[in-house]
Formats: structure tokens, sequence, C-alpha cells
């Protein structure tokens, strides 16, 4: 069993005190978070995105910054900008939201695409440049946006270069009657997301990192993994399929799914578990597939029902250990 996974335990649960009855979703962020991977939430207003994001940056006391996306929200909002010193004589930086552990992009899909755009170096690469000056942000730096379904009032669509930066996308869907019922009881004495507690620092979610990138994938899963990603380009009704991009985030998420499992090997289940979170937004289906009123994630089930599961005669290498 992974050394430090009980840690990881302990904040899904810290953050299901607050978002209650969404599970899965936690789990997926989680493991995202693990896999070094940015996060997008899209769900219609009031479901609890903000409060999902929020309350995992508590949890994990991280350096956080939040930005509310408008329409006049500038490039410069979001990394910074110079500024001239009289008495000095010099231009210095004024840091921008993008300089903190997790930036929480709130309706990330209401600013304009030059504004979006900004977001692209740092997703990528972990830098922001200004005036020629490249400057690395702080480890670990994780991203969590929301967003509004597209077609909703003032919003504007994420171009396929940026949606490709998000690790994973999840829709969080309404509560249960039962569900939503416990949550307006327990914000009738305060917010729920208060009582959320900080349980690690930032050093040892780096260090929960680098036990993740040790998870064994056997050559089998790997071909798994690179069959289901070829099958979204060949397939007729998709246009354009997961890129190299998708499939590496594929492999780190099914290797953090694996820890969050309690295993330092990954098995196919992994890979199935987050499939469709890590692809659906990678997907653009064809002219075909919308006329017959097709959903990327009915293709993408198809896909994964196609795709025969493998087999490997030995899962764990040599010093693997199962639960």
């Amino acid at each position: 069993m992974p050394k430090y996974v009980k840690a990881a335990v302990a904040i899904m649960d810290e953050v299901k005190k607050a978002v209650i009855g969404k599970d899965d979703c936690v789990k997926k962020i989680m493991a995202a978070i693990l896999a070094g991977g940015h996060i997008l939430i899209e769900d219609i207003p009031g479901v609890g995105k903000t409060t999902l994001a929020v309350a995992f940056s508590r949890s994990m006391g991280l350096a956080q910054n939040r930005i509310q996306f408008t329409p006049d929200v500038l490039p410069a909002d979001i990394t910074g900008f110079s500024m001239y010193d009289k008495q000095k004589k010099e231009f210095y930086y004024q840091p921008g939201a993008v300089m903190c552990n997790m930036l929480l992009a709130d309706e990330i899909n209401r600013t304009s695409p030059k504004t979006q755009s900004a977001l692209l170096e740092v997703m990528e690469e972990g830098t922001v440049t200004i005036d020629k000056v490249t400057r690395k942000v702080p480890e670990p730096f994780i991203v969590i946006a929301t967003e509004n379904p597209i077609g909703s009032s003032g919003t504007q669509m994420l171009p396929e270069s940026q949606l490709d930066r998000f690790a994973i996308c999840i829709s969080i869907g309404y509560p249960s009657m039962e569900q939503e019922i416990e949550i307006v009881k327990g914000n009738q004495s305060g917010n729920l997301v208060d009582q959320i507690q900080s349980l690690i620092k930032a050093e040892e979610l780096l260090v929960l990192q680098r036990e993740v990138e040790e998870v064994y994938i056997h050559d089998a899963i790997y071909r798994y993994i690179g069959e289901l990603v070829t099958q979204t380009r060949n397939h007729p009704m998709i246009e354009m399929g997961i890129s190299p991009r998708g499939m590496i985030a594929l492999a780190k998420m099914a290797k953090a799914i694996s820890y969050l499992n309690g295993r330092g090997y990954c098995m196919p289940s992994d890979v199935k578990e987050i499939f469709v979170c890590v692809s659906r937004h990678r997907i653009q289906l064809n002219s075909k597939a919308r006329i017959n009123h097709l959903k990327v994630t009915d293709i993408i089930e198809e896909i994964m029902k196609k795709v025969q599961e493998p087999s490997p005669k030995r899962e764990p290498r040599a010093g693997q250990s199962k639960i």
C-alpha cells in the first residue's frame, strides 16, 4: 500500500464535510491534484462548483488566489505586469493572480478569449513571461476552473488549446432530495466550507505527488491506454480525438486513481474509471454525430466496450506490493 495515501484519503474526507453526496467528483479531483493536473468543473450555476474548489484549497492549506472571470478582466490581472518606480527609476514586477499554489478561476468562460489565453503558458509550463522576463510560479501549481454550460448568458467557448490543458473535466449534477435537505440543514448555522480544516502544506502535497509518480504501469496497460486513444481518433463520429497531451494526462490520472485505490500499480479498471473525465472535453464530434443527437459520453462508453481489457500475467513489478 502506498506510504502516504492515508493523507490523501483524509483530505477527501475533509472536503466531504462541505460537499455532500458527490464522493465520485471529490475522488477524481483529488486524483487530478495528485497527478499535477488542472481541473475544469462544468455545470449549471448553484450546484456547488465553487464550494468544491474552495473546500479543496482550504483542506490542503495552499496559498490560493481566486479570480472571478468577467468580460472586463484583463490578461495582466492574471499574469501580473511591470510598474515603474519613480524613486528607484526602474520597473518592478507586480504579481498577478497566478502567483500562488492554487488558482480558483471562477466562471472562466465568461471572459474574453484574450484573457483566457493568458493562462496557456502557466498551465502548461508553470511560468509567466512579462516584458521578456520569464518567472516560475510556486510549486505545486494547480488551476481549478469552473464554467457555466456553453450557451448560458454571457459565456464564450474555451479554445481547444485551453481545454486540452485541463487534465479532467467533470460535471457535478443535482444532488438527491435527501442530500439537498442535508445541505440546506448544514448551511443554517453557517457556511459548510468554514468547517474545513487545513490538513497538509504545499511541501507535503509535493511528497504525495512524487509518490504517485512511482506507481507502476505495465506495458500492457500502456498499450490499452494507447488503443483507447487511437479509437477516439478513428471513430466515424469523432472529428477530433485525444491529443498526445491527453494520452499523457490519461496515464498520469490512471496512476493517481490506482494510488487512491491503495495500489502501487495500475489495472485496466483504473483507466476505465477516469477515461470519461479525461477525454470528454478533448473530443470534438462531427456533424453526423450532432445530427443524430449523439453525446460525447455515449461514444466514449462505446469505445471502452469495444477495446478489450488486457490481462497482464504479472501486474506489479518486483518490489511493488499489493494491499
